[in-house]
């Protein structure tokens, strides 16, 4: 069933307090306020050095014959709706993330090109996948990743709970459908993730580079069934139920590892 964002007025400020969308913070204003941000708003956050903008998408706009990815790599106009929590959010994360974001256009392009708009290859999949979904993870201990491989959540989320808090592994939330689902209260969501397995003190632009920099070269997001799920409800801070052990014994998002599933080693980072 599709998604439907709550209305402005009807988002309950609690989700606000709550990871993802905790993390947004300094959008407050076009988060929270009572008025959208306008598309004017959005281009005054880019970086001097940014080669996109926003442009309303309109039934003009839409005419020009080009399929969405390819305006953004031919002309780095990035077709954009006013008052759309989706595309808000969209926006958002190319403000965060404008490298990742580039090399997934990149690569979307090439694929628009190579098949046309109505075929969609495995990759293609597996990118707007990530780009709706994804989130990419820094593990710094490996034994954490082995839980994750068979999908022991107990463990991962409720005994190495602490290992969230410290660091032993993070993440950042690239996927903007992910924050609009944030928009309703206690829904369980769950990340389709690229892993970037760190040593020392590489932080998360190095990790985010990284990730980046294999996307660009085709290295990763070639097959759907690269992306780990990661039942994100489960992290602390995520979901308000997971303080009880209990939810960690049958929430929702927690789903067996299918038989003869397996995911690809992560990337690395020394």
């Amino acid at each position: 069933m599709r998604y439907i964002a709550p209305a402005r007025q009807a988002v309950d400020p609690a989700v606000f307090a709550l990871a993802p969308l905790a993390y947004w913070r300094e959008h407050d204003a076009w988060l929270r306020g009572a008025s959208w941000p306008s598309i004017d708003d959005l281009n005054a956050c880019w970086s001097h050095d940014a080669s996109e903008r926003f442009v309303t998408q309109t039934r003009a706009l839409l005419e020009d014959g080009l399929h969405y990815e390819e305006r953004i790599a031919r002309l780095g106009l990035i077709a954009t709706r006013e008052a759309n929590w989706h595309d808000l959010f969209n926006a958002l994360i190319w403000l965060r993330y404008p490298q990742l974001k580039r090399a997934l256009n990149q690569q979307q392009a090439i694929d628009v090109a190579r098949f046309g708009p109505r075929e969609r290859s495995r990759a293609q999949y597996a990118q707007t996948h990530f780009d709706e979904a994804g989130v990419v993870v820094i593990v710094r201990d490996p034994a954490l990743l082995a839980l994750w491989d068979v999908h022991d959540w107990h463990e991962l989320f409720w005994r190495r709970r602490e290992a969230w808090r410290d660091g032993s592994i993070g993440l950042e939330v690239f996927g903007h459908a992910l924050l609009e689902h944030a928009l309703t209260p206690g829904k369980l969501l769950v990340g389709k993730a690229l892993v970037v397995l760190v040593n020392g003190d590489a932080d998360h632009s190095r990790a985010l580079a990284c990730c980046a920099n294999a996307i660009a070269k085709g290295q990763v997001l070639r097959d759907p069934l690269e992306l780990r799920p990661l039942p994100l409800s489960g992290i602390p801070g995520w979901h308000a139920a997971n303080e009880d052990e209990t939810f960690h014994l049958g929430a929702a998002c927690y789903q067996p590892l299918r038989s003869g599933r397996h995911y690809p080693l992560p990337l690395h980072l020394t």
